[in-house]
This record gives C-alpha cells, sequence and structure tokens, in this order.
C-alpha cells in the first residue's frame, strides 16, 4: 500500500476516544504489525492489539463487546478460525475500522463482523484460505447454507465492497464470478418481492411526471405573481379582523354578501370570482388542465390543489431517479441537490438529505439524475411561495433559512388553514402514492396504467411471485416502495425501456451509479442502505440473467455438455465482463433470431442479420452450428416467418449467385434449428 493511501487511513469509529493523534488514530503499515494497538480506553491503556484473538469495543460501546477472530482458546459459542484466515479475517474487519466510509458505530461493526466469520469459518473446515475461495467454487456454493437468509442482500454488498477494494486490502475473497453465483444461488428470504413496474407503465408515469413539472416551471411567474396577489388581498382584508372570526363580505374573490359591490365596507377590497383572477394572471386554463375543473368551478383553494400536485409529481420524479425511501425524500431540504465535480468522470448529481436508516449518519447522500433539477426547482418555488405567508407584510426569508427549507410542507395560504392551529415542529404525514393519484385523477389515465399481457410478462420476469392484485386487465397499483426498486432495475438494465430520451436519462444516472455505489469510486460518504440496494439489484440482475440461461428452455445444438460449459464460463470466468458490459448500457448476453448468442466477442459472421454460421447452414455437409449459441424453441414463429421470407428471395435468386448461396445457408441454418428444437 502506497503511503498516499496510508494517509487516507483514519480511525472512523463514532466515539470521543476516535481522535487524530491517538497511537490508534492510524496505522503506520497495512495490515498493522500484530502489536499495534487497536482499542485504547480513556485512561489510554491498550485494551486490544491487533494480533489479539478476542478484540473488546468496550471503551467504544461502553459494555462488553467482543469481536472473537477464532485462533484464540476453543470457546463453546464460538467456531474456530485458523491462523492464516484468521489474519485475513482481520484485515477486512481492520479495514472496515480504518478504511475510507468504513463503520461509524460499534454495533454495526459487531454486524458485519458475525456476517462475515461465518465465510472464514466455513474455509476453515474446508481447509482453504479465504483468499483462494473464488478458485474453490464447491465450497463457495456452500455460502448461502451458511449466511442468514434476512442478511443475504447486505452480505453480498459487504462482499461486493471488498472486491472493488482488493487492491488495498492486498488480496480478494470473491471475484465477479463468484459473485455472481452468489447472488444467483441465494434464497430471497421474503416471501413477496416488491414488484417492477413493466416499462410500458413506468415510462408512461415518468413521462407525465415531467409534462406537469415542466408546464409549471414554465408559468412559474404568472403562478408567483397570482398567488402573491391573493395573498395581498386575504391581508388586506383580514387587517381590520384582530382576530375575530371571518365574515361572510370578508373574502376578496367573491362579491360582498350585502349586494354591493368594489371597496365598501370596512375598506375591503373585492375582485370577483377567483377565475376572472386566474385568467388575468394567464393560469385558468393550467389549473383546469391538471385539475379536471371547468371555469364556474374554479376557487382560490384550487391554486393551493395544483402546487399539491406539482410538490407530489417532484417527489415521484425524485424517487423514480434516486434509490431513496419515500420518507428520505419527503424530509428533503431545498439546498439537496448538488453536484460533485469528478475530474475524471464529469458532474455526479447528489441528493442530500437525512436517512431513515443509519442513525450515525447525520447527513447522507444519493445519487441522482441530472434531471432532478427540474423536480427539486418546482418543489422549492412552492416552498417558498408558501413560506411567504408565515412572513409579515413586505418581508423575506434570509439565505439561511431559504437553504434549509423543506421542499414539502404545510400549506399556510390564508384561503386555507389561517385559522387551523399547526404545529410547525412536527413534518407533514407522508401520503401513499395510491391516495396521491386518487386526489389527481388527472395527471395520470388510468387506462394507460391498465396491465398488458406484455406488462405483466415483463414485470412477472424480475418478479416472479406477483400477486392476483397485478393480473391482466387490471389497473396497475402504483406505490412509492415500486418506485425504487423499479429504478435500481432500470439502471442495470435500461434496455428494458424502449422509450429513447429515457433510456439516455437512465444510462446517466446508470454510469453515475455503477461508479459510486457499484466501483466505490465516491470520496463522500453515499447513503449505506441505498449502496446496498443497487449492489444486490445490480447482482440479482445478472442472476436471473444466468439462471434463464439455464434454464430447460434455451438449448445448444451441441447437446447439454456444452450449454454447461456455456453458462459455467458464463457464470464464473466471464461474469467480471458481463457486469461491465450492462453497466456500460451494452448487452451481455446479445439476442438473435434463433435465441442468445454467449459469444465474449463481436459477432465476424453478421450474426444478429445472418443466421447461416448461428444453425451451421454455412457447412453443407455436416451442420456445424456455432459453439456459443442456445436455441429458443419461444423463436420457433419468427424463424418460420424468416423462412417464408428466405424461400421467396431464393425463387428470385439468380442461380449460382454469391446471394443465393447466402440464402442457402441461412435456410439450412432454420431447418438445423428445427431439427434441434424438436429433439428437445
Amino acid at each position: 500500500m502506497t503511503k498516499n493511501i496510508l494517509s487516507e487511513l483514519g480511525l472512523g469509529i463514532d466515539s470521543p476516544l476516535a481522535v487524530p493523534g491517538t497511537p490508534n488514530y492510524r496505522p503506520p503499515c497495512w495490515p498493522p504489525q500484530r502489536d499495534w494497538p487497536v482499542i485504547i480506553d480513556a485512561a489510554g491503556q491498550v485494551v486490544s492489539r491487533w494480533g489479539d484473538a478476542i478484540w473488546r469495543l468496550d471503551p467504544w460501546a461502553g459494555k462488553p463487546v467482543t469481536l472473537n477472530f477464532g485462533d484464540g482458546p476453543a470457546k463453546k459459542h464460538a467456531a474456530a478460525i485458523d491462523r492464516a484466515n484468521a489474519d485475513l479475517l482481520r484485515t477486512v474487519i481492520g479495514w472496515w475500522l480504518y478504511g475510507p466510509n468504513g463503520a461509524r458505530g460499534y454495533r454495526g461493526l459487531k454486524t458485519r463482523f458475525d456476517q462475515m466469520r461465518r465465510l472464514f469459518v466455513l474455509c476453515t473446515q474446508e481447509g482453504i484460505l479465504a483468499s483462494e475461495l473464488s478458485h474453490f467454487p464447491r465450497v463457495a456454493d456452500r455460502l448461502p447454507d451458511v449466511l442468514q437468509a434476512s442478511r443475504a442482500g447486505e452480505f453480498l454488498g459487504l462482499l461486493h465492497d471488498l472486491y472493488e477494494r482488493r487492491d488495498a486490502l492486498g488480496f480478494t475473497l470473491l471475484d465477479r464470478g463468484g459473485l455472481a453465483r452468489l447472488a444467483a444461488a441465494m434464497p430471497d428470504h421474503q416471501k413477496a418481492q416488491t414488484p417492477y413496474i413493466p416499462p410500458r407503465i413506468w415510462h408512461y408515469q415518468v413521462t407525465r411526471l415531467r409534462e406537469c413539472l415542466d408546464d409549471f416551471l414554465s408559468h412559474r411567474a404568472q403562478i408567483e405573481e397570482c398567488f402573491r396577489f391573493c395573498v395581498d388581498a386575504y391581508r388586506h382584508n383580514s387587517a381590520n379582523l384582530e382576530g375575530q372570526a371571518r365574515p361572510r363580505s370578508f373574502y376578496p374573490f367573491q362579491w360582498p354578501s350585502d349586494g354591493t359591490s368594489g371597496q365598501r365596507g370596512a375598506g375591503n377590497r373585492y375582485y370577483g370570482p377567483f377565475i376572472d383572477t386566474a385568467h388575468r394572471f394567464g393560469i385558468g386554463e393550467l389549473l383546469g388542465r391538471w385539475l379536471g375543473v371547468s371555469n364556474d368551478e374554479i376557487r382560490v383553494q384550487n391554486l393551493s390543489r395544483y402546487l399539491h400536485l406539482v410538490s407530489r409529481a417532484g417527489l415521484s420524479y425524485l424517487l423514480n431517479f434516486s434509490l431513496m425511501r419515500v420518507e428520505e425524500a419527503w424530509n428533503l431540504q431545498a439546498d439537496c441537490l448538488q453536484i460533485e465535480r469528478d475530474p475524471r468522470f464529469g458532474d455526479i448529481h447528489v441528493l442530500r438529505g437525512r436517512t431513515t436508516k443509519t442513525m450515525s449518519d447525520a447527513e447522507a447522500l444519493w445519487v441522482t439524475s441530472p434531471s432532478a433539477k427540474v423536480a427539486v426547482e418546482a418543489m422549492r418555488v412552492i416552498a417558498d411561495l408558501r413560506a411567504e405567508c408565515a412572513l409579515p407584510p413586505g418581508a423575506r426569508s434570509d439565505r439561511e433559512d431559504l437553504a434549509k427549507r423543506y421542499l414539502i410542507d404545510y400549506m399556510l395560504e390564508p384561503w386555507g388553514t389561517k385559522f387551523t392551529k399547526i404545529n410547525l415542529a412536527l413534518r407533514p404525514t407522508i401520503p401513499s402514492y395510491a391516495n396521491a393519484l386518487q386526489s389527481f385523477d388527472k395527471l395520470f389515465d388510468s387506462e394507460q396504467l391498465r396491465i398488458t399481457p406484455e406488462d405483466f410478462e415483463l414485470a412477472r420476469l424480475v418478479t416472479p411471485t406477483l400477486t392476483d392484485e397485478f393480473a391482466v386487465g387490471k389497473i396497475w397499483p402504483l406505490a412509492w416502495h415500486q418506485l425504487r426498486r423499479t429504478g435500481a432495475v432500470n439502471m442495470q438494465a435500461s434496455g428494458l425501456v424502449s422509450d429513447a430520451s429515457l433510456q439516455f436519462q437512465l444510462k446517466h444516472v446508470a454510469r453515475a451509479m455503477s461508479l459510486y455505489y457499484g466501483q466505490n469510486h465516491s470520496r463522500v460518504r453515499l447513503e449505506e442502505k441505498a449502496h446496498t440496494y443497487y449492489v444486490r439489484t445490480m447482482y440479482e440482475t445478472l442472476g436471473r440473467q444466468l439462471q434463464q440461461l439455464a434454464s430447460n428452455r434455451f438449448v445448444s445444438p451441441h447437446g447439454e455438455k456444452r450449454k454447461s460449459e456455456i453458462v459455467r464460463l458464463i457464470s464464473a470466468a466471464d461474469a467480471k465482463k458481463a457486469i461491465n458490459l450492462a453497466k456500460k448500457g451494452t448487452v451481455t448476453h446479445r439476442p438473435i433470431l434463433l435465441g442468445i448468442c454467449t459469444s465474449r466477442t463481436p459477432c465476424p459472421y453478421g450474426g444478429i442479420d445472418n443466421i447461416a454460421r448461428c444453425g451451421g447452414g454455412d457447412s453443407p455437409g455436416e451442420p456445424k452450428p456455432c459453439a456459443d449459441v442456445l436455441y429458443d424453441p419461444e423463436q420457433l414463429d419468427e424463424v418460420e416467418v424468416l423462412e417464408a421470407v428466405l424461400d421467396e428471395r431464393l425463387a428470385a435468386a439468380e442461380v449460382g449467385s454469391p446471394l443465393r448461396a447466402s440464402l442457402k445457408a441461412q435456410k439450412r441454418s432454420v431447418e438445423n434449428y428445427r431439427h434441434v428444437i424438436r429433439q428437445t
């Protein structure tokens, strides 16, 4: 390890005892010598050294907490670990203590240790070094049996992080191939996975959300002017009330009840029905379009309802392009969107907020799309307008207040909650996505959310455990947590989404997430659970591909043995390349007319457009199909369509021409394909 990397190490545990300058704060070499003091108490006494069989975390925890590396005296409750493996385990735990973005609290460290220890016990029992585990797939395949099912995703994330830090650690536990195999083999402890929204429906809702936000921002000036005019009108007429109940003649957007008009009574001002004011400021059609109300139905309260809609649309949009939970996005503040300027990779957009799961992190970061700017800006405008209602007339918030303002907060308009007591110290209740959609039925066309057979098949491909609630013909029941999982899957496989503009957005944010979540490139602390969620989904996606290829659906023209070799090659040696290709947005296993091409290099024969080589039709004698092809029987209909086209073109092709030879070769490939799948 270089001196430069050593300088970046430091004890990251959240304790008043872990401060720069203490003897245990930064190791002089990596890994440290066996007598290096890892834990020191408040009196300056060394409690545990690097080479100790047991590390006592008591000074940090304030109570007895130990990490037993297993190479000391035997304990009934702790399985033994041989010396060499115990030293490797110390390096892993030490990295989580001293490395960048390590464990903040003793509880998190203890949880990680307890999970990781199971791997080292298994390696000891099998007589191998944990650093050689990738070379023993038989042993690695036993990992799911010894792990906690409920923490399988978290454990996968830990192993992935260690793989990405392998150069700093000095060894590898599981490589990409091993991680992919592990992900595919891990049982899902959840009885029902969060549903994946079908691409067509996801595309529709994202597009409508963006249209709503763009429409708002294009009318921003008119909305701000109208809103402030209405606030001033209410304030003027309430000036003489002095806390008294509002009389019927108070309201500025109706004519006074005594039949008079204009400026009568106690100096009150009247402007007639609110729709007149809305049209005067150029927002009447806007309100009608998004709220579905006619001119004679539009009241000043509809202006507030419209602002509610835009805020909810902004919230939904952010959840589609980040890995935030709804409660985390709900509590974002006006200055949440930041840009990490990376000298190598350009601008990375991140959302800064507070996490709901990791109490030790006062702030956390989530990677997002550059398009999040639109949602944050729209929500900020609304938050600023509503905050003005709580200020004295003519007053303006200072810059710090503006930055720390919640993007979503209570409605403080004088025509809505003026005399309702609100405890501003408490946050508003989060509505469900379904509730938000029911309240604004013009946002989405329910028919566009109706599940088609294709929608259902794609959703079930990603979520095999779909319930009857998601049947063909029913309206897809959108929910906040679905946006998180769907976004994570789409960022791994943006090809599921056909729209070119959305693909571009997804690829942009997918690249940023692969750098910051997948490759641990970030110099800042990202929200831990989102990081784990991304990694788990990454390997879940790859694992799904591998499982599909291994199923009985696909056959090799060279027999079952060759198919097993292909799947094994993909799931092991080529998994690293497969994942890297997926991260770049390119397809890992290319679909072709006959099924799947698993070649790790571009096809020199055309492959996608010409099947002569795929099916072995280019060898007139004994057919020699490509060794990398897997046939898909479900392609038979399309292959027969191709055969009809070939027959038609052959009838017109000149005898002895290269075209005729090519067409005949493809015809032979079709016949070879049909012969193979009929035998399965």
